[in-house]
């Protein structure tokens, strides 16, 4: 399916790695010119040269935190007028809720709710005024299904879920859509670095946890990072335009529940 992006611009926060980069590389297919984004830049340099390789679109990187004001101007420098915008950033490495202060509890509530809605803030009246535009909230599964350790990362993100729903319907009639993909398990470094925290604290076999955590799913496999990112580019698409403040959960059937 031809998903009519052709020519259009996106920014990819946090795009070196993982679902990032997977939503990057299904956009660049697509011929979008796309701003890849991370904090590594021997990583993010690599990711930008296979994706252009790849694909054959204009990858632009930008080596910055996304959670900062320089790093988010950055972004936008890079692409003044963007027709799509990608929010993404990592979430706090898993704790007891015992064991966050409250200036982890900000700092959690500024990298995963704020730092997006300040992104939104910038680009969703350029989108409105051309009358085309598509941002994509990469959140969680643990924003319905609450997952220990991880409290923090889902108190943040259902705050920003909250927050975009009303958002959402002020701008869908200029043809302006915003949607949130809620990732289950999917193979990714951050994945892998939470089920190494679970081995510690319980004290086994690092691929006995990734053994266990597969069986518990009723697909019996992690998710592929590519799945993620073609699911993103749709919503992206020019098809798209009337679905707009959704939770799309992409988790193999892992959450059991009708809606």
């Amino acid at each position: 399916m031809d998903l009519g992006l052709a020519g259009k611009t996106a920014i990819v926060c946090a795009s070196s790695r993982g679902l990032g980069r997977a939503c990057a590389a299904a956009l660049a297919r697509e011929g979008v010119t796309v701003v890849v984004n991370g904090r590594d830049e021997t990583v993010l340099a690599a990711t930008a040269k296979t994706i252009a390789d790849e694909t054959g679109s204009t990858v632009i990187p930008v080596a910055a935190d996304v959670g900062s004001p320089e790093g988010r101007a950055a972004l936008l420098a890079a692409a003044p007028r963007p027709d799509i915008l990608v929010n993404n950033n990592a979430g706090p490495p898993m704790r007891d809720f015992r064991e966050l202060d409250q200036d982890a509890i900000l700092a959690g509530v500024a990298q995963n709710m704020v730092t997006p809605i300040e992104m939104i803030k910038a680009v969703i009246d350029g989108m409105a005024d051309r009358n085309f535009g598509r941002i994509v909230n990469i959140t969680s599964s643990s924003v319905l299904a609450p997952i220990p350790g991880l409290d923090l990362s889902s108190g943040a993100r259902a705050g920003l879920t909250a927050f975009l729903a009303g958002v959402a319907r002020t701008v869908t009639g200029k043809n302006v859509t915003i949607n949130n993909i809620l990732p289950g398990r999917f193979d990714t470094d951050r994945l892998r670095s939470n089920l190494q925290w679970n081995a510690e604290k319980q004290g086994r076999n690092l691929a006995d946890m990734v053994a266990a955590s597969e069986s518990l799913i009723p697909a019996k496999r992690f998710g592929q990072p590519s799945e993620f990112g073609d699911a993103c580019a749709y919503l992206c698409s020019a098809q798209a335009g009337y679905i707009t403040g959704q939770n799309l959960l992409i988790d193999g059937g892992l959450i059991n529940a009708a809606f």
